[in-house]
C-alpha cells in the first residue's frame, strides 16, 4: 500500500502544463541561439540575468512536465508562478541595461 501511495502525485494539481513548458522550450532555444541576451552593454556576462533566465527555464520544465516536488521550498521555487516571476524579472533586468 505504501508503494502505491508513493507513486501517486503529491498534489492534486499535477499534470502536463503547456504554457510553462513552452516558456521553458522558448528560453532553451533563445539561450542556445542568442546567448548574448545574458550579457551587459560591455559584453560581460550578466550573472543575475542569466540566473533569472535559467531559473525561469528550470521552473518551466519542472512544472510543465507535471512534476510536483514534495517539499515546500522546491515546490515554490519550481512552480508555474515562479517561472513567470523569474522571466518578468529577467526581462526587466534586460530592459534596464
Amino acid at each position: 500500500m505504501a508503494r502505491a501511495e508513493a507513486q501517486q502525485p503529491h498534489s492534486g494539481n499535477a499534470g502536463f502544463r503547456v504554457l510553462p513548458l513552452l516558456t521553458a522550450v522558448a528560453l532553451i532555444a533563445l539561450l542556445t541561439v542568442y546567448p548574448h541576451i545574458a550579457t551587459d552593454n560591455a559584453g560581460a556576462a550578466d550573472h543575475l540575468t542569466a540566473m533569472l533566465l535559467l531559473w525561469s527555464m528550470s521552473a518551466g520544465l519542472v512544472c510543465g512536465v507535471g512534476f510536483v516536488p514534495r517539499h515546500v521550498l522546491p515546490r515554490l521555487i519550481l512552480s508555474g508562478p515562479a517561472c513567470f516571476i523569474a522571466l518578468a524579472l529577467a526581462v526587466l533586468r534586460i530592459a534596464i541595461h
